[in-house]
Protein backbone atom coordinates (compact mmCIF):
# COMPACT_ATOMS: atom_id res chain seq x y z
CA UNK A 1 0.00 0.00 0.00
CA UNK A 2 1.21 3.13 -1.31
CA UNK A 3 1.65 5.82 1.89
CA UNK A 4 2.67 9.55 1.84
CA UNK A 5 5.26 10.88 4.76
CA UNK A 6 7.65 13.82 4.86
CA UNK A 7 10.86 14.27 2.98
CA UNK A 8 13.11 13.43 5.71
CA UNK A 9 17.22 13.70 4.99
CA UNK A 10 17.30 9.58 5.06
CA UNK A 11 15.37 9.71 1.79
CA UNK A 12 17.73 11.88 0.05
CA UNK A 13 19.49 8.53 -0.72
CA UNK A 14 16.97 6.71 -2.58
CA UNK A 15 15.55 9.34 -4.58
CA UNK A 16 18.90 10.72 -6.03
CA UNK A 17 18.77 7.42 -8.38
CA UNK A 18 15.12 8.48 -9.30
CA UNK A 19 16.09 11.78 -10.31
CA UNK A 20 19.14 10.38 -12.36
CA UNK A 21 16.91 8.51 -14.37
CA UNK A 22 13.78 11.02 -14.84
CA UNK A 23 16.10 14.35 -15.28
CA UNK A 24 19.70 13.10 -16.45
CA UNK A 25 22.08 15.89 -16.66
CA UNK A 26 19.33 18.16 -15.18
CA UNK A 27 18.74 15.98 -11.92
CA UNK A 28 19.09 18.16 -8.86
CA UNK A 29 22.16 17.17 -6.72
CA UNK A 30 22.02 15.57 -2.92
CA UNK A 31 22.95 19.15 -1.66
CA UNK A 32 20.03 20.78 -3.61
CA UNK A 33 17.29 18.70 -1.56
CA UNK A 34 19.48 19.19 1.37
CA UNK A 35 19.15 22.77 0.87
CA UNK A 36 14.87 22.12 0.34
CA UNK A 37 14.67 20.58 3.45
CA UNK A 38 17.16 23.24 5.20
CA UNK A 39 14.95 25.68 4.26
CA UNK A 40 11.73 24.08 5.76
CA UNK A 41 10.07 23.35 2.29
CA UNK A 42 6.80 21.53 2.53
CA UNK A 43 8.64 17.86 0.93
CA UNK A 44 6.66 14.31 0.58
CA UNK A 45 7.67 10.98 -0.50
CA UNK A 46 5.07 8.21 -1.61
CA UNK A 47 6.18 4.70 -0.14
CA UNK A 48 5.48 0.96 -0.29
CA UNK A 49 7.82 -0.94 2.08
CA UNK A 50 9.46 1.55 3.22
CA UNK A 51 10.81 2.32 -1.04
CA UNK A 52 10.35 5.75 -2.24
CA UNK A 53 8.32 5.70 -5.46
CA UNK A 54 8.01 9.84 -5.83
CA UNK A 55 8.86 12.51 -4.24
CA UNK A 56 6.97 16.04 -4.66
CA UNK A 57 7.99 19.39 -2.74
CA UNK A 58 6.14 23.03 -2.11
CA UNK A 59 7.71 26.16 -1.40
CA UNK A 60 5.65 29.02 -0.01
CA UNK A 61 7.30 32.16 -0.90
CA UNK A 62 5.25 34.73 0.88
CA UNK A 63 1.70 35.18 1.91
CA UNK A 64 -0.36 33.77 -0.99
CA UNK A 65 2.30 32.54 -3.46
CA UNK A 66 3.55 29.17 -3.86
CA UNK A 67 5.69 27.08 -6.19
CA UNK A 68 5.70 23.03 -6.48
CA UNK A 69 9.38 22.51 -6.36
CA UNK A 70 9.23 18.94 -8.41
CA UNK A 71 6.89 16.29 -8.97
CA UNK A 72 8.36 12.81 -9.94
CA UNK A 73 7.55 8.87 -9.57
CA UNK A 74 9.96 6.30 -10.69
CA UNK A 75 8.92 5.08 -14.13
CA UNK A 76 8.28 1.28 -12.79
CA UNK A 77 5.51 3.00 -10.53
CA UNK A 78 4.02 5.42 -13.14
CA UNK A 79 0.39 5.15 -13.48
CA UNK A 80 -0.97 4.29 -10.54
CA UNK A 81 -1.84 7.41 -9.29
CA UNK A 82 1.16 8.25 -7.09
CA UNK A 83 1.72 11.63 -8.86
CA UNK A 84 -1.98 12.89 -8.52
CA UNK A 85 -1.89 11.76 -5.05
CA UNK A 86 1.59 13.85 -4.59
CA UNK A 87 -0.09 17.16 -6.18
CA UNK A 88 -3.79 16.81 -4.31
CA UNK A 89 -1.25 16.45 -0.82
CA UNK A 90 0.78 19.63 -2.32
CA UNK A 91 -2.55 21.40 -2.98
CA UNK A 92 -3.98 20.46 0.44
CA UNK A 93 -0.80 21.58 2.07
CA UNK A 94 -1.09 25.35 0.31
CA UNK A 95 -4.58 25.72 1.26
CA UNK A 96 -4.03 25.29 5.08
CA UNK A 97 -1.34 27.93 4.54
CA UNK A 98 -3.84 30.29 3.33
CA UNK A 99 -2.15 30.30 0.02
CA UNK A 100 -4.22 31.02 -3.25
CA UNK A 101 -2.08 31.12 -5.71
CA UNK A 102 0.27 28.11 -6.74
CA UNK A 103 2.80 28.42 -9.34
CA UNK A 104 5.12 25.81 -11.44
CA UNK A 105 7.58 25.10 -14.03
CA UNK A 106 7.42 22.39 -16.33
CA UNK A 107 9.28 21.63 -19.40
CA UNK A 108 7.27 22.67 -22.64
CA UNK A 109 7.44 19.45 -24.11
CA UNK A 110 6.51 17.06 -21.04
CA UNK A 111 2.51 16.86 -22.24
CA UNK A 112 1.72 13.95 -19.89
CA UNK A 113 2.63 16.47 -16.84
CA UNK A 114 1.04 19.69 -18.44
CA UNK A 115 -2.46 17.63 -18.38
CA UNK A 116 -2.15 16.64 -15.23
CA UNK A 117 -2.19 20.20 -14.06
CA UNK A 118 -4.47 21.30 -16.07
CA UNK A 119 -6.60 18.81 -14.49
CA UNK A 120 -5.94 20.27 -11.42
CA UNK A 121 -7.06 23.58 -12.94
CA UNK A 122 -3.36 25.08 -13.72
CA UNK A 123 -3.58 27.48 -16.57
CA UNK A 124 -0.48 28.62 -18.70
CA UNK A 125 0.79 32.03 -17.81
CA UNK A 126 4.40 32.46 -19.32
CA UNK A 127 6.90 30.38 -20.67
CA UNK A 128 10.91 30.98 -19.33
CA UNK A 129 12.85 30.68 -22.43
CA UNK A 130 16.26 28.28 -21.79
CA UNK A 131 15.23 27.33 -18.59
CA UNK A 132 16.31 23.66 -18.10
CA UNK A 133 19.76 23.01 -18.26
CA UNK A 134 22.29 22.34 -20.13
CA UNK A 135 19.69 20.85 -22.70
CA UNK A 136 18.09 24.32 -22.97
CA UNK A 137 14.80 23.35 -22.77
CA UNK A 138 11.91 26.18 -22.26
CA UNK A 139 9.49 25.84 -18.98
CA UNK A 140 6.04 26.08 -19.71
CA UNK A 141 4.94 28.70 -16.40
CA UNK A 142 1.45 27.24 -15.11
CA UNK A 143 -0.96 28.64 -12.25
CA UNK A 144 -3.89 27.87 -10.25
CA UNK A 145 -5.60 30.49 -7.91
CA UNK A 146 -7.37 28.65 -5.47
Amino acid sequence: MIQLERFRWWHVEQVLPIETDLFGAEKWSAAMFWNELAQRHYYLVATEDETVLGYAGLAVVGPDESWVQNIAVRRDAQRRGIGRALLEALLAEAGRRGVHKVLLEVAVDNAPAQRLYAGYDFEPVGVRRGYYQPSNTDALVMMRDA
